[in-house]
């Protein structure tokens, strides 16, 4: 507040004054209260009448005063021819000093009953001062208390946000590391699915594992889009609990400047340095709040603090149930599917060891044939040498002349003899072609064995060397908080 200060006495302007020196918060006033220093004391001489004697710089003549006597200018001889016209009479003399004494009296008495009023007044205006000034210290005292109070209370509200808000951002942490651990296993589950589409022929079945391994990825990017969404909201808590905290900040500080100019003004007396005149301070209200609203700002941040705080808590403990409720989720799926995936090997190692006893069996079974086959052929073979036999007597016996060719029971013999041999050989070829068509068929079914046994042991490896070996162990550590 600029102090007002220049010319004792300000300029007149027709029937006001001026302010000597304009504030630059208020217009320019008409009027101003100005207080008036008597100029000192100083007896008036003869040398002071003077022409010759005025002080320097006098824009006026000086004053010169006439003869008491004739009433005007001095001059002896005018003096002498008019003194018989100038006396007054004793009586008139005595009146005069009556009426002087009586005027001196009565301005004597006036001039005491106004010393007294003045001193009454001197009084009361001290004593109301003194009052005023201890009511006004006393008031600032109670508004000290009360700033203090709620600086306090705003302190310690802002003390508690923050200790919510560094709970609130490790909790966000964890959200954000159970987002990440999520990709290991989603990871590994699709990477299973990947591996188990190499299986071959009739093992690309839709089978229980491939069930549990889609529903686990399922499960998996769930609980991704949860969490996401809870960070999210863990993050738009976090800014609510910035934006709290910055006005609790805010207030303390203005709290903190208040209490220490309260503070100031509180301990500042009349013998204090710095005071100083500021005209129309009193004039200028730069309030903008009244109690009520002051103190229904504080309790209104501190209720908003409040608020953010228990969203916050809530918030921490949806994260905790999440976490824990997508990690027992996932763990399920995961030991389901691992379940799955042991059964599905169990079956498919049965399956392997029964394809592997028949293809035994039929590898000896073709053997069997073969040498069936074998035989049957040496059997044919052997009928050559008795067929030709029979042949030959035939033909010699045909050489017999006349009546000798006569078809006599060894004729006969002969002749059945070369059709059971025939009957013989043909029945043997039969056999041997049903031994070969067999053994093309065991062929066949060696091959499809073979290549079912193939298909098993390759779905056997994806199984249980690939997805069972990378499903061994979990890999999510601490994931669950007990």
């Amino acid at each position: 507040m600029e102090q007002v200060a220049g010319p004792l006495v300000p300029k007149k302007i027709q029937s006001y004054y001026q302010t000597p020196r304009p504030h630059p918060w208020r217009p320019t006033m008409g009027y101003e209260n100005i207080e008036l220093n008597p100029l000192p004391s100083q007896p008036v001489t003869n040398a002071l009448m003077e022409p010759c004697t005025s002080p320097k710089g006098m824009a006026t003549d000086p004053i010169r005063f006439p003869n008491l006597v004739t009433g005007f200018e001095r001059n002896p001889a005018h003096a002498a021819r008019t003194a018989l016209y100038t006396r007054y009479t004793p009586y008139e003399w005595a009146q005069s000093q009556i009426s002087n004494f009586n005027e001196a009296d009565t301005n004597r008495n006036y001039s005491e009953n106004l010393r007294s009023d003045a001193i009454k007044l001197m009084r009361l205006t001290d004593e109301t001062t003194s009052s005023g000034q201890r009511d006004s210290g006393r008031r600032l005292g109670e508004r000290i208390t009360d700033t203090t109070f709620w600086r306090n209370e705003v302190a310690t509200e802002m003390e508690k946000l923050t200790q919510e808000t560094n709970l609130l951002q490790e909790a966000k942490r964890r959200v954000d590391k159970a987002i990440q651990d999520c990709e290991a296993p989603l990871h590994i589950a699709q990477e299973c699915l990947y591996h188990r589409e190499h299986r071959q022929g009739i093992d690309l079945v839709h089978d229980q594992p491939e069930q549990y391994l889609l529903k686990e990825v399922e499960n998996l990017k769930t609980c991704q889009s949860k969490l996401s969404k809870l960070r999210q909201s863990l993050m738009d808590q976090l800014r609510n609990n910035r934006a709290a905290q910055h006005e609790l900040e805010t207030d303390i500080k203005s709290k903190e400047s208040a209490i220490g100019i309260d503070s100031v003004c509180h301990q500042m007396n009349n013998f204090s340095r710095g005071i100083n005149y500021y005209g129309g301070i009193e004039k200028y209200d730069t309030t903008l709040s009244v109690p009520d609203t002051w103190s229904e700002h504080s309790n209104r941040i501190t209720s908003k603090s409040q608020s953010e705080r228990s969203n916050s808590a809530q918030l921490r403990t949806d994260a905790d149930n999440m976490i824990n409720a997508c990690a027992n989720e996932i763990w399920n799926s995961w030991n389901n599917t691992n379940s799955a995936l042991a059964r599905r090997s169990t079956e498919t190692l049965e399956a392997k060891n029964k394809l592997q006893m028949h293809l035994h069996k039929i590898q000896q079974e073709i053997f069997d044939v073969e040498k069936s086959i074998e035989l049957l052929r040496k059997a044919i073979m052997d009928k050559s040498n008795p067929l030709k036999v029979a042949h030959s007597r035939l033909e010699a016996r045909s050489h017999r002349r006349d009546i000798e060719l006569c078809k006599d029971t060894a004729q006969v013999r002969l002749v059945q003899e070369v059709n059971d041999i025939g009957d013989t050989i043909e029945s043997l070829h039969r056999k041997l072609q049903e031994a070969e068509s067999q053994h093309q068929q065991l062929l066949m079914t060696r091959s499809n064995l073979e290549t079912d046994l193939n298909i098993k042991v390759n779905t056997l490896f994806i199984d249980r060397e690939k997805c069972l070996s990378m499903r061994k162990s979990f890999p999510v550590t601490l994931m669950v908080k007990y």
